[in-house]
């Protein structure tokens, strides 16, 4: 009877470790090895106008033509992973107008390039259809979502014209007044953004995006969710604008630098759970501007692992109605810098920093005497950002050592946390399940 329980044990244990075990998928899930000889060319058009509702066209491996324009609902293109779709640089290369159809295993290749036209991979104007498992390349923008709902983008790998500097590249993906759309594990990479305007209740789950300038920008969208995205080495990881009510969770965002360099960005916006990230090594962490933009609407951060950065948090005005809670601040050159008079207008609770000086006698992991932070030698960049550039330097390590040990005048007062964690213990984390 123990020996069977015992198995039983065993592999429910292995079934659990194989589960966690499981690593993030980004990007196509097999091999696209598209068709490079393109001497001989059809015209795939010809091939869609023949389609009836509901069917299935499993392409050949070959060279097909577009601009497409597909009218029929409910087809399937399949390129089995051995064709390539070029747009031959006049506009985009497939243009859905119909609801339900599905484009997968292809290369999608040499849209337009005119920005006023949005010259994509593929324009989508219906519901319901799927893009899955294709690499669209040398398009100026990768997908255009316009007006449209209930669409999957699924592991696709996108970027922009090489030819391009990053400023005249286009967006990776592009949602506009559309909602319940869903983008999960897709790679874009050395695009220009990926934006999400006016569009609600859409769903960005287990993406990567590297080498960008925004790596999603949201303007006036509400409700969205982001979970386990992954974003590398972009001037700016995510920016919430003027959006509301957005779940943001368990995503690394790490080396966003530059002058503009930030994880996490946050302007006249309120409502938005911030839970469980990791924003490190970069310019900032986060990037707090008019945050909420309506105080009894309150912004709730916590959980998340701000490290390595220039500044952790940065507040360009003095902000209230921001919670933060159990968070885990270390490695920072600065902590939290208020450009205006305080960060203290904001709730902070039971959160770790490594600069704490205190004990924890009764061993509650709560330190005995509150974390204060004051700003000495770090207002001096507040007049001159020039300044910073000597940070660490063995003159400004002696005037701020003056200024805690005999201020010349009082010191600024940043935050003050009542409770800081003693230990770092996040109790409250979760390992995805991918």
């Amino acid at each position: 009877m123990n020996y069977k329980f015992g198995l039983i044990i065993l592999f429910i244990g292995l079934f659990i470790n194989s589960l966690l075990g499981q690593e993030r998928s980004y990007g196509t899930f097999e091999p696209i090895e598209g068709f490079a000889d393109d001497s001989k060319r059809t015209a795939l058009q010809t091939i869609i106008n023949m389609a009836l509702p509901g069917d299935t066209i499993v392409l050949k491996p070959g060279f097909y033509t577009g601009p497409v324009y597909i009218k029929t609902r409910g087809i399937v293109i399949d390129g089995q992973s051995l064709s390539t779709v070029t747009g031959l640089g006049i506009e985009s290369v497939f243009h859905i107008e119909t609801d339900s159809v599905t484009i997968k295993n292809l290369i999608i290749t040499n849209s337009g390039g005119s920005h006023d036209k949005i010259d994509c991979g593929v324009k989508i104007t219906g519901d319901y259809n799927i893009v899955e498992n294709c690499r669209i390349e040398e398009c100026l923008f990768g997908i255009d979502i316009f007006q449209s709902n209930h669409n999957k983008i699924l592991h696709c790998e996108i970027s922009s014209l090489t030819r391009r500097s990053k400023a005249l590249k286009g967006d990776a993906i592009r949602l506009w007044y559309s909602t319940n759309n869903l983008v999960k594990h897709n790679y874009w990479h050395h695009v220009r953004d990926m934006v999400v305007w006016y569009s609600s209740e859409n769903t960005f789950v287990g993406n990567k995006g590297v080498g960008n300038r925004y790596s999603i920008h949201f303007m006036y969208s509400h409700n969205n969710r982001i979970q386990f995205n992954e974003f590398y080495d972009n001037s700016v990881g995510v920016f919430l604008m003027y959006s509301e009510e957005t779940i943001m969770t368990h995503n690394i965002i790490m080396r966003s630098n530059g002058e503009s360099g930030m994880c996490l960005g946050m302007k006249e916006t309120s409502s938005n759970k911030i839970l469980h990230n990791r924003f490190i090594y970069s310019s900032e962490g986060i990037h707090i501007d008019v945050s909420p933009f309506v105080p009894e609407k309150i912004n709730t951060i916590a959980h998340n692992e701000i490290a390595f950065c220039g500044v952790g948090i940065f507040f360009h005005t003095n902000q209230q109605g921001n919670l933060f809670k159990e968070n885990y601040f270390h490695n920072n050159l600065t902590q939290v810098f208020p450009e205006g008079k305080t960060a203290n207008l904001n709730k902070w609770d039971n959160n770790y920093f490594d600069d704490y000086q205190g004990f924890d006698k009764d061993d509650d992991n709560v330190g005995d005497t509150p974390y204060t932070l004051y700003s000495y030698v770090e207002h001096l960049w507040t007049f001159n950002r020039n300044v910073k550039f000597f940070y660490g330097s063995p003159l400004l390590l002696i005037l701020d050592f003056l200024e805690r040990l005999a201020p010349f005048s009082e010191p600024k007062l940043v935050l003050r946390d009542k409770n800081p964690m003693y230990i770092w213990e996040d109790q409250h984390s979760e390992k995805p399940l991918f």
